[in-house]
């Protein structure tokens, strides 16, 4: 509680325009850029597996180790997004980020990515929530990111007293990939993927 606390400080001295235009990262934009344009800025994925999300075709690349973007431990790209003209089974959905120690600190996600729209906590861990499309969770101490979730941009709700980020009400927000903190005992800085959520518009 203490570091949500000094996280909602710190916000309120940080002088910083809100972002009004989605979240994306290393020229990923979650409904916008194709599998096909992110295999030519990273490469090709270590892994690659392909599931049945509600009925529909969803594909996920990991990049880990040495094909992980510098910076980054592991980034999952999951692939197949439902619009309102229909699914688009090539348009990145979502993607997570897991930023080494001390790669993002919390000045840098504001000044990257402007104030949040909501801040609280995400299964004990500090977090951040942008209506523009990104979730950010951090370490205990609510200093540095350990994950980053880029999401298609969606109105929402701030949560009620007592909801953590990621559990406000919105159309389609059931199918929104909530990112979970480390598990207890995983390595600091490596928490556990979101599962692939519904392709959603």
């Amino acid at each position: 509680m203490k570091a949500v606390r000094a996280m909602g400080m710190a916000l309120a001295l940080m002088a910083v325009p809100l972002a009004a235009w989605a979240s994306s990262w290393g020229g990923i934009e979650p409904g916008v850029t194709t599998a096909e344009q992110v295999r030519e800025r990273f490469g090709a994925p270590s892994k690659e597996t392909t599931q049945k999300v509600e009925g529909y075709d969803s594909t996920t690349l990991v990049y880990e180790g040495d094909k992980a973007p510098s910076g980054m431990t592991r980034m999952v790209v999951d692939v197949g997004v439902l619009k309102p003209d229909g699914f688009k089974p090539n348009l990145v959905r979502v993607f997570v980020l897991e930023p080494k120690p001390g790669i993002f600190p919390l000045q840098a996600v504001v000044d990257g990515w402007g104030l949040p729209t909501a801040a609280g906590e995400q299964g004990g861990y500090p977090s951040m929530l942008y209506e523009s499309g990104l979730i950010v969770v951090f370490e205990k101490e609510g200093q540095f990111a350990n994950s980053m979730t880029f999401i298609v941009p969606q109105p929402f709700q701030v949560p009620t007293a007592g909801a953590t980020p990621g559990a406000a009400s919105a159309p389609g927000a059931a199918a929104t990939p909530a990112p979970r903190p480390p598990a207890p005992g995983a390595t600091p800085g490596k928490p556990p993927v979101a599962s692939p959520a519904a392709p959603r518009p």
